[in-house]
Formats: structure tokens, sequence, C-alpha cells
């Protein structure tokens, strides 16, 4: 999918990696980052005075940007189980909708966006003649992707996440060829062109992505089951929405504390945790997993007298068992 950047055009490229899994070469324009591919798309597509849709708990840019723009953004909130209610996306929606933007797989909540919710928005986006934004930063590639195949649909991804290359600062847009383009003739007003050393490391990754996923699997197991263990011991306090496939889990705060000074009294312990008022929601905090069995049992044990200073466990809770 990604290719080097000859010297002309942003969107030009090395070789083709597995088509199914990434999709049409001319379908994508390659940018320094997800985050500038974000920018990239949102300066092709919004216009003064459109309306944006997005979630909340969820990252910052997808809806700091819009506004800078000249476009605004009504922000709704996932449901009680943390899922995207497409009804409700409709009636929000007024006269001047542009863009609905999804996170999926999402970052925080670790969800993916349903189905039959998805193929919802793609009609209603039709409908309206607006556009539909998928953050897939931790998608594996675009083989469930709601933008293959669809006009008004367009994902925004990179290696950063789920295959842990961020350093390469690379990222790419994916949707209808001629928005591609527009894309592309906008990367010349930004970064220029992407580093060729990054994008050819870059496709190496893209090329063996059947061992990333091996190597993701391996290191979310193992920690998922003890997260599942330990939100179970602390049912007034947590309520854990699973993860699916994702390599942290967001948690639901029941305490009544807010969750950005749970945070940081579990920082003090020795815990970095992601606080939900980060991402626009002060009823929750992200737990990262991905780490080795002795270490998430170990952060978890810090997390049981953070959590319930006062509590019967007195730092030697379930989650060590």
């Amino acid at each position: 999918m990604l290719e080097t950047c000859r010297a002309r055009s942003p969107r030009s490229t090395r070789r083709t990696v597995d088509a199914e899994v990434f999709g049409r070469p001319e379908s994508v324009t390659v940018a320094y980052g997800a985050q500038e591919a974000l920018f990239l798309l949102f300066d092709a597509l919004l216009r003064p005075g459109d309306q944006v849709v997005a979630f909340i708990p969820g990252w910052q840019p997808l809806m700091g940007l819009p506004p800078r723009l000249g476009a605004s953004v009504t922000v709704l909130p996932y449901g009680p189980d943390m899922s995207v209610d497409a009804a409700a996306v409709t009636v929000a929606a007024g006269e001047n909708l542009r863009l609905i933007v999804l996170s999926s797989p999402c970052s925080p909540t670790g969800l993916r966006v349903e189905e039959e919710e998805l193929r919802a928005l793609v009609a209603l986006v039709a409908e309206r003649d607006a556009y539909l934004l998928v953050d897939e930063e931790y998608a594996i590639g675009l083989s469930r992707s709601p933008a293959v195949g669809q006009d008004r649909v367009f994902s925004v991804s990179g290696p950063s996440k789920t295959y842990g290359l961020p350093g390469l600062r690379t990222g790419w847009v994916y949707g209808a060829p001629q928005v591609a383009e527009a894309c592309a003739e906008r990367t010349f007003l930004t970064s220029i062109a992407n580093s060729v050393l990054c994008e050819a490391l870059a496709c190496s990754a893209l090329d063996r992505y059947e061992d990333y996923v091996r190597e993701c699997h391996r290191l979310c197991a193992p920690g998922v089951g003890l997260v599942e263990r330990w939100a179970a011991c602390y049912p007034d306090a947590v309520r854990l929405v699973p993860p699916q496939g994702m390599p942290f889990a967001w948690i639901q705060l029941r305490t009544g504390e807010s969750s950005l000074a749970l945070c940081r009294r579990a920082l003090e312990a020795g815990l970095l945790l992601t606080p939900g008022e980060t991402m626009g929601s002060d009823a929750g905090f992200r737990l990262g997993f991905d780490r080795d069995v002795d270490t998430v049992a170990g952060g978890l044990r810090r997390l049981d007298t953070v959590l319930l200073p006062d509590g019967p466990s007195g730092g030697d809770g379930p989650s060590g068992d």
C-alpha cells in the first residue's frame, strides 16, 4: 500500500503490498503521520459553516481541528455500553452536516463500531451529501474497513499503534481517488514529501503484517485476562468495557472520584494511566496491558491500593493471583 515517494508526487509508490488487505494505490495519499493525514482530509472536505459530528471519549484532534477550518463540531457521547448509536447521529445531524467522525477500533473504548450502525451511517452520509471518516489507527489493514468501495467513506491510519512504529511518522488517507488527489495536492503546502527511508521501513512492516498480528495477540491475550479478573473483584468501583482485540481497555469509574484525580494518585504510585478528561470524559480511564504478565499483574496490585486505599485488599488484592 505504501510506496516510496518520487519527487513529483506524495502519492507515488515503491511497491504494492497485499491489495486485499491494503486496498488500491490510487486511493492512498501518504502523509507525515496520521495526524497530518487527518489535517489534509479535513482541509480537503470541510468548508466554513459545515457541521462535523464526533464522539467522546475520543482523540482530541478529531474534535479540535475542524473549528480551525471554520466548521462546527457536535459532540455526542457513546451509549452506556460505549456503543455508537446511528439513530442519535441522525437526530443530531443538521442541514449543514458535512462529516461524521468515528474511531474503530476505538481509542479509548477498545471497541469496534457495529456493522449495523456503520451501514446506517453510510446510508445517512449518502442521503445527506456528507462524508464518513473512520480513524482506523489501531486496525492492521483495510480488510474490514467501510472505506473500501465507498466513495463517501474515508480511512485514516498508520503503523504507529498496532505495528508499534510511531517514530517512522508515516500515515495515510484511504478513500475516493479524487479526494486522495486533493489531499496529495495539499501535502505540497505542508510536509511536501515523507522520508524515503521511513516509507521503506513502513513498507517492510506492512509486508509482514501477519507477524505483527500474531505478536499483538501474543502480548494482549494474557493481559486482558488479568484485567478482566481484576475488574470483576471491584464491581462497585469499576466497570470494564471488554476490549475487542485491543492493547488497552476502558475502565468506567463508579467511586464518585474524577478519573483525573484517580490517575494523578496512580502516577504518584508509579502507574501511568490515561484519564478520560484528556478525551472529553471524566467518567473513566484507559488502562494498557500490552506488557508481560508479571508487569501487568504488578501494576494491577498497585492499582488496588490507589482505587480503594481503605479497602479490604490492603494492597494484596486478587490481581496478583
